[in-house]
């Protein structure tokens, strides 16, 4: 591997070059260069690789690390710079170009993507990178899809405390977002105790309402705590804090957990269900399957049925945009969503046998998609307003919790109150 350090030496016509900032002086820009040609070398020492600066008072040296995957990196001897790649093949180089974090510790690496007469083009290495994350997201789905599964099936403080667990992520996710750049600059955020507490006490809310089956008294008291915590802190307090806390505990808390009332409190049994009458009796037997059981499995299998009938509905057939809120949804997309939520509803009827009439299984399929889309870009619009694509990144490939049970929040509140109240006899 050889350096070079001379300003009148001319850069060669196929490189990467790279820009960074000197330690020795952070207004002045060190350009770097990396050359490729087609030697077969598989990356080891070899003479067409050089390292050209722009100022003639740099001295460089080079070590060239190889790797049996194709991967390696090229360090700089002063330590300053670290330079990897990842090779496809021999002519197509891509470059990372990393200052010293203790050297300049406020820049985020930059990544130099140069195709040097490679096959391989723009688009193919588009398409190959949307497939990687298409096959994580299937991947990432199907196994937090039979998790569910088996957390709804199990019922009791098992699913409890699975929607504790999600509320707490969840509510976390949402004050980042209220503290976020883009809201924050709009309205005063409140203060970093109070969120946190507020994520504590939505937690809580779902293992309350298991036990206690009602939460009205506990959120009225935990909206009068919070509110005198905001009024008496420090400073002038503001009213954009108080309405964001409290809108926190009713979206984060209150709301999910709802879910918790269908599942574990609608303890009416589904006697004309087939499928308990195969239950083992070790897991159950036919009285593990009430209406609420039932109802959960519905519901949650129609959401996930809307949202895959309107994503592939609106990738084959969407033009009409559905609002402004949220610029990828159209309206051939949200219609074939509700087909595939009704169509699932009534389906899973028939398989269990509830609800035994087919206009309130047609008016359950409804309802699951109207509060799933509504929830879905209420979400939206939060993360629009805080300027961000995702609400965290806890779940590869999907975003953050939020991401995933936006079109849930509403639902269960709305199920819950279609079983308890609107159908006779719980719908039997």
């Amino acid at each position: 591997m050889s350096s070079t350090s001379s300003s009148s030496m001319a850069t060669p016509s196929n490189c990467g070059k790279i820009d960074a900032r000197r330690a020795t002086n952070t207004s002045q820009l060190l350009s770097i260069s990396v050359a490729s040609s087609a030697c077969n070398c598989h990356f080891r020492p070899c003479p067409s690789k050089t390292l050209v600066s722009c100022l003639s008072s740099t001295k460089l040296g080079l070590n060239f690390f190889d790797a049996p995957n194709g991967r390696g990196y090229l360090q700089i001897n002063d330590g300053r710079f670290r330079i990897r790649y990842k090779s496809p093949n021999i002519l197509a180089r891509t470059l990372l170009a990393k200052t010293d974090a203790n050297l300049i510790d406020d820049e985020d690496p930059v990544e130099v993507i140069k195709d040097h007469g490679s096959s391989k083009t723009d688009a193919d290495l588009e398409k190959q990178q949307k497939s990687s994350q298409l096959s994580k997201r299937v991947v990432f789905g199907l196994g937090i899809g039979i998790t569910a599964g088996g957390v709804v099936l199990t019922g009791g403080w098992v699913f409890s405390v699975a929607v504790a667990a999600a509320v707490f992520a969840g509510s976390r996710e949402y004050f980042e977002l209220v503290r976020s750049h883009g809201i924050a600059s709009g309205m005063t955020p409140p203060p970093l105790y109070v969120s946190r507490a507020c994520s504590v006490i939505c937690a809580l809310m779902p293992l309350i309402t298991l036990y206690k089956g009602q939460i009205d008294v506990s959120v009225a008291s935990a909206a009068f705590v919070v509110a005198m915590a905001l009024l008496l802190q420090r400073g002038n307090p503001r009213f954009s804090q108080l309405s964001s806390t409290i809108f926190g505990l009713f979206y984060c808390g209150y709301l999910p957990s709802f879910w918790v009332k269908l599942r574990c409190r609608l303890l009416a049994p589904a006697l004309n269900t087939g499928v308990g009458a195969t239950w083992p009796i070790l897991l159950g037997g036919q009285a593990h399957w009430t209406v609420g059981l039932v109802a959960t499995l519905i519901s949650i299998s129609s959401i996930i049925a809307a949202d895959t009938f309107a994503f592939v509905g609106g990738k084959a057939f969407g033009r009409i945009p559905l609002t402004s809120i949220s610029p990828k949804k159209t309206w051939e997309g949200a219609i074939a969503g509700l087909a595939g939520c009704i169509a699932t509803s009534v389906l899973l009827s028939k398989i269990f046998s509830w609800p035994t009439s087919n206009l309130s299984a047609i008016g359950f399929g409804l309802l699951n998609f109207f509060a799933s889309l509504f929830g879905d870009l209420l979400e939206s619009m939060i993360k629009r307003d805080a300027g961000v694509k995702d609400s965290g990144s806890l779940i590869p490939g999907h975003g953050g919790i939020l991401d995933r049970v936006d079109s849930y929040i509403f639902t269960g509140a709305l199920a819950y109150a279609f079983v308890r109240n609107l159908l006779p006899l719980y719908g039997v």
